[in-house]
């Protein structure tokens, strides 16, 4: 093959120029082709990755446009999209009013901070939003841990106050999510998992539920911020102490539920009317607070101060932006709360990546992460100057906005008109909120965040190992606090990952054959046995030896020729775990074949205490049945980068088993490598191609490549002209016109997949062979002559 002769010489720094040659292939009765094109593969180059990253014109102003996604759909908004968002912008307002508030008790700050959080929130992510169904404002776990936090600062430093902490908060850590959103790094937010995420909304729910028990049943002496665990069992002991708050909260959290299972029953019943009884269970929070704030009004109409009520209320709620300004930022303030910023950035981050693209894949749209993170931080750096406190995506407020037919994120700016009314016309009928009843939307809320038990037992048939992970992380939090539980799911997580991948093993693959055929159309003989017409023409599959993917145990995997070992990686290769592969791979090797060389050593103290032969008295065992060593192919499938040190091990194999071999060699195949940086390393550890001095012993090597058309015509079905150029060959399809190898002819030992290079591999060796035996038949020949001369 005269082209894969110049790949060859390519490879040993022999000049190869791109040009047309005559057909290889015209006798093989594979293809008919008119010509073919050389194909000499070109390594990257630094220069050439850097390229990569160089910005351009176009590119800057791609970037600037992607940091204002409403210019993309503003143009094209109309009348139904208004009434969409207007229908669903009103709707989470009357929602977000009374949530707002309580979350801002879990804070440990004052009821309007809720409503000035709220409002930035809706007031400023349309602009930047690439989901139409988040709203950015208070949610219960953030207000949880602000609420922790300030708690922790105070009391070190307890001449801060308590929304100076919170404000400082949610500056750093906005700008943080800020910058990380604005250099696109947003993929870092796959490093959570889904297991992590559940986990610790589960855990947050019961903390968060459990802490508010007891303002719901008026118990007082009760530390809420402190353990799960001991916050349930201090409220089993203060049970005697129960108040009338408990009529009021008890009530409103019963009937929060019972108008759901009514609304929901009703719902199905009928079904025409889903839409109405959807906004009715939507509104339930709004009419159950109005409910009680006329009985407490009836109840407490002529008190003015709310500590002389007949149960607590919410009290004075100032009118409009009250707390409006720049937040106080200064050493004191930052060095307080920098330990407790990498959680408050973790939380923020978590809750409203997952929200995002949870509701993206279910209303059929991509989420930008990054861009994301640029909305929440810049939610967060200026929500502060308002009075706002860290905010991030809400799921219970997203579901119902999402429901309620959202049809753009400018369904935001009606929500914030909602509240903006509530904090100029309401506060005045706010003082009469009752704090249980409060407390009792707060537990209705996080109830539906806790992961329902199906759930976890889909996550036991999948990963069991992450299930572990999931109850360690509710128990962290429950019998600790929040905090803890994030960062043990995090770091368990991280460490199941890298066990996966420092503890993986390698497969060794086999050969079967398979055919094509459905059970109906396979007709039987009378001895049970298969109509040979009724399968379609057999192909080769590699398949794991050790069944481990599930292969059927009856089926019979033989090797793919004597010598010959298929090894696959199942979890890339990188310096994490190449050791364990080399092991594996040189133990299999010399397993299923012998050294070359039998008896290697003619005295006993030249063998290596390794190796130390048979015992004495005994002789070396010549009838050794196994092939020798002739060549390894790895599957890079599952590769996709290779670092030094797995490319070290790679070299290091390769000589032992060459020693192994010894004085044969050993030819090493590459199948499915994904990356041109792969190839690179590969070639400069010199894998890849023959070096000179065995291709100067190899002469008659003949190397197999893998051809493609270059310019197949698209024939349509039916048309019989449109398919002149496609002729059958030996029975098989080929091409009429010009084709050239998928991959470089100076690479010969990488193939496109494992079959390819099972028959580039096999090609070798039997031309090796049969070179030996020309070789040896001549020499025989020449003995002969020259003993009939002699006689």
């Amino acid at each position: 093959m005269a082209s894969a002769g110049r790949g060859v010489a390519k490879a040993l720094g022999i000049n190869v120029d791109y040009r047309k040659e005559a057909d290889p292939l015209e006798n093989s009765g594979a293809l008919s082709v008119s010509s073919v094109d050389t194909y000499v593969e070109r390594e990257p180059t630094v220069v050439e990755w850097l390229s990569k990253f160089t910005p351009s014109f176009t590119a800057l102003k791609r970037y600037f446009r992607s940091l204002f996604p409403f210019i993309d759909w503003i143009f094209h908004y109309n009348l139904t999209w208004l009434f969409g968002d207007i229908i669903a912008g009103v709707t989470v307002g009357f929602v977000v009013i009374p949530q707002g508030m309580a979350y801002a008790l879990l804070a440990q700050l004052p009821a309007e901070y809720g409503l000035y959080t709220s409002f930035v929130g809706f007031i400023l992510y349309w602009a930047f939003a690439t989901s139409k169904d988040i709203t950015i404002g208070t949610v219960a776990v953030m207000s949880t841990i602000v609420g922790n936090i300030v708690v922790k600062v105070r009391k070190e430093h307890p001449e801060m106050t308590a929304p100076e902490i919170a404000r400082a908060l949610s500056v750093v850590a906005g700008s943080v999510l800020l910058f990380i959103g604005l250099t696109r790094l947003g993929r870092i937010v796959e490093l959570i998992p889904l297991v992590a995420i559940t986990s610790f909304m589960t855990g947050a729910a019961i903390s968060i539920g459990a802490g508010q028990v007891p303002a719901l049943m008026g118990i007082t002496g009760v530390n809420n911020r402190g353990p799960t665990y001991l916050v349930i069992i201090d409220t089993l002991k203060g049970l005697p102490q129960t108040k009338l708050d408990a009529a009021m909260g008890l009530s409103a959290l019963a009937l929060l539920y019972l108008i759901r299972f009514f609304c929901n029953f009703m719902a199905k019943k009928q079904p025409s009317k889903k839409k109405l009884w959807f906004f009715i269970n939507t509104l339930r929070m709004a009419f159950v607070i109005l409910l009680y704030i006329m009985i407490s009004y009836v109840a407490n109409r002529h008190v003015k101060d709310a500590k002389k009520a007949k149960f607590k209320l919410l009290g004075k709620v100032p009118r409009g932006f009250q707390h409006a300004g720049a937040p106080k930022m200064n050493n004191e303030i930052l060095s307080a709360i920098a330990p407790d910023i990498p959680v408050t950035i973790i939380v923020l981050i978590l809750e409203h990546i997952a929200i995002s693209k949870s509701f993206g894949r279910i209303n059929n749209y991509v989420i930008n992460p990054s861009q994301e993170l640029v909305a929440v931080g810049f939610t967060n750096v200026i929500g502060p100057f308002l009075g706002a406190y860290p905010a991030t995506g809400s799921f219970s407020r997203t579901a119902i906005k999402s429901k309620a037919g959202v049809r753009t994120p400018l369904a935001g700016i009606f929500t914030a008109i909602i509240v903006l009314l509530a904090l100029y016309a309401l506060t005045a009928m706010f003082f009469y909120i009752p704090m249980a009843s409060l407390s009792a939307i707060i537990i209705h809320a996080v109830g539906d965040l806790i992961t329902p038990p199906n759930v976890v037992y889909q996550f036991w048939e999948t990963s069991p190992l992450e299930v572990v992970i999931f109850f360690a992380g509710v128990f962290v939090t429950i019998f600790t606090n929040i905090e803890n539980g994030i960062y043990v799911t995090i770091a368990a997580s991280f460490a199941l990952l890298l066990w996966r991948q420092l503890f993986t093993h390698g497969q060794v693959l086999g050969k079967v054959r398979v055919y094509r055929a459905t059970p109906d159309s396979i007709a039987r003989k009378e001895d049970g046995a298969f109509a040979s017409n009724a399968l379609n023409a057999a192909r080769e599959a590699y398949v794991p030896v050790n069944r481990q993917d599930g292969t059927n145990p009856n089926v019979d995997i033989e090797s793919p020729y004597p010598g010959i070992l298929i090894f696959r990686f199942s979890e890339g290769y990188t310096y994490l775990n190449q050791q364990g592969y080399m092991d594996e791979l040189v133990k299999h090797a010399q397993t299923i074949a012998r050294p070359t060389t039998l008896d290697r050593y003619a005295k006993l103290g030249d063998r290596p205490w390794n190796d130390p032969g048979p015992r004495r008295g005994q002789q070396v065992n010549v009838d050794d049945n196994r092939p020798i060593l002739r060549a390894i192919i790895l599957d890079f499938s599952a590769v996709n980068n290779v670092d030094v040190t797995s490319v070290q091990g790679l070299i290091d194999v390769r000589a032992q088993l060459d020693r192994y071999a010894a004085p044969e060699s050993v030819e090493w195949h590459f199948a499915s490598i994904n990356s041109r940086w792969t190839k690179r390393a590969l070639t400069t550890a010199g894998f890849g191609y023959i070096d000179r001095e065995r291709f100067a012993s190899r002469q008659h090597w003949n190397p197999v490549y893998s051809y493609a058309p270059l310019d197949t015509p698209s024939p349509k079905a039916g048309d019989v002209e449109s398919q002149d150029e496609i002729q059958t060959v030996g029975g098989q399809k080929g091409f009429s016109g010009k084709v050239s190898t998928l991959h470089g002819q100076n690479r010969p030992f990488f193939h496109i997949d494992v079959p390819a290079a099972v028959e580039s591999a096999i090609s070798g060796i039997e031309q090796k062979l049969a070179h030996v035996s020309t070789d040896s038949s001549e020499k025989n020949l020449g003995h002969t002559e020259l003993s009939t001369k002699q006689a």
